[in-house]
């Protein structure tokens, strides 16, 4: 997060209460985007979910679901025969080996069990820490602040982070919101990002949040989320 006289720790706290005012009254009660059922469907939609678009997953899951709504019964199946059920979306015979691999892991290590731990997640075929955060914190309640694209982009022109990687953005967005807000947060921005701070096409000057911030340097403005040291999707 900004550091300097131009933008003190206190004038940070102000934007970031102001930020917070708006995004509460635009979106109060944002809704997982992604169908689901239970801990299990849903870290089946966000592994689905990277580099796919919310609807398209949603599109895909019901019939998939209908099939292998548990561990047990995704083990059951075939990457062929869970591939047939998500070809449309991006990645997917990758994806479809990553679910199947995950499913039997589940049951091997955790019963059958989705397991509300970071580490246990991140163990998974295909579960990086952003797919691991929002399981933790959209299936368990458990404090975590996902980084996507979306999230990265608006903290970028927002000034709230200087980072060049999600791994730095998720730390300044963490220090800069309260514990409890975070994945209520989290939610919101994305809602906001597609409403109103798309990447391509953006009207500032129209933004409820960019309109009234000096807009960021154009290098972060527009910067790709990378991990530390390497690109993920997960």
């Amino acid at each position: 997060m900004r550091n300097s006289p131009a933008h003190p720790r206190a004038a940070i706290s102000a934007r970031v209460r102001r930020i917070g005012r708006i995004l509460d009254r635009l979106h109060p009660q944002p809704a997982i985007p992604l169908d689901h059922g239970d801990p299990f469907q849903l870290l089946v939609a966000v592994l689905l979910s990277a580099q796919t678009t919310d609807r398209a997953v949603n599109q895909v899951t019901p019939g998939l679901f209908a099939v292998a709504p548990t561990p047990q019964a995704m083990a059951a199946m075939t990457p062929a025969k869970i591939l047939a059920h998500i070809r449309s979306i991006g990645l997917a015979p990758t994806k479809a080996k990553h679910l199947h691999a995950t499913a039997r892991l589940l049951i091997e290590r955790h019963g059958g069990v989705v397991p509300a731990d970071a580490d246990a997640l991140e163990a998974l075929p295909g579960v990086g820490h952003k797919t691991a955060s929002v399981v933790l914190v959209q299936a368990f309640g458990v404090p975590a602040f996902p980084v996507d694209t979306h999230i990265h982009r608006l903290a970028a022109r927002w000034g709230l982070s200087d980072g060049r990687n999600v791994v730095q953005t998720e730390r300044d967005l963490r220090a800069a919101f309260p514990r409890a807000q975070w994945g209520k947060r989290h939610l919101q921005m994305i809602y906001f990002g597609r409403a109103h701070c798309p990447a391509r096409g953006h009207d500032a000057a129209a933004c409820p949040i960019c309109s009234w911030i000096t807009p960021a340097p154009a290098s972060l403005d527009e910067a790709a989320p990378r991990r530390a040291g390497a690109p993920a999707i997960g």
